[in-house]
């Protein structure tokens, strides 16, 4: 079998498995997300020691968070997380039209997510909750933006590997690639989860 063939049925139920390659790229891409792990625990363990640590005439979190726009960002990225399973599926059944509409939905979900989280942000610094206004923003910010960041990095990976497959295909070297980047998907939306509990629920009570 080539391995850039993309015709229905020439390829296995899980090419990202069928190559030594895939499977490498797989297992080693799992341990990289061990290594952000780690990473995303040590701002998490940052922001809760300094959570409380606002300053005198600063805004709180119990002040600031407006949990129904932060509720409708989680709800719009969690949705991102169900669409991305779709393209991975339809990839699995070597569908490669509806895994890319499902990828160009997963894109569109991410940037309504940055677009709610930039307005949030937006008002939270006309409110006086700047990134050095407190050891409380800097550590919000730094966490939150820092889970932005990894959002952003998605949207263009995953618009990358779109351009990869109308290029060449859905084969066993891009499919690869795809889930992959389904994974990582997967794990901001998680730690999008935590964010949702720790810093702004947890904020919110106060």
């Amino acid at each position: 079998m080539s391995a850039h063939s993309h015709v229905d049925g020439q390829l296995p139920h899980e090419p990202e498995k069928a190559t030594l390659e895939g499977r490498n790229k797989v297992l080693g891409f799992w341990l990289f997300l061990g290594a952000e792990t780690v990473l995303f625990g040590t701002l998490f363990s940052a922001f809760l020691a300094l959570r409380h640590q606002v300053g005198e005439g600063n805004p709180s979190g119990q002040e600031l968070f407006e949990l129904s726009t932060t509720a409708w960002a989680t709800f719009i990225l969690l949705t991102s997380s169900l669409t991305s399973v779709f393209a991975i599926q339809s990839m699995h059944l070597n569908k490669v039209k509806p895994m890319i509409v499902w990828l160009v939905i997963t894109i569109l979900l991410g940037l309504g997510f940055l677009g709610l989280e930039i307005i949030e942000f937006a008002n939270y610094v006309d409110e006086g909750h700047k990134f050095s206004t407190s050891a409380f923003s800097t550590s919000f910010y730094t966490l939150v933006g820092f889970h932005g960041a990894h959002v952003l990095f998605g949207i263009l990976w995953i618009s990358i590997l779109i351009g990869q497959i109308f290029k060449k295909g859905l084969n066993v070297v891009t499919a690869p690639k795809i889930y992959v980047a389904g994974i990582y998907w997967h794990f901001i939306d998680v730690v999008w989860v935590f964010i949702f509990t720790v810093v702004y629920l947890m904020g919110k009570v106060g």
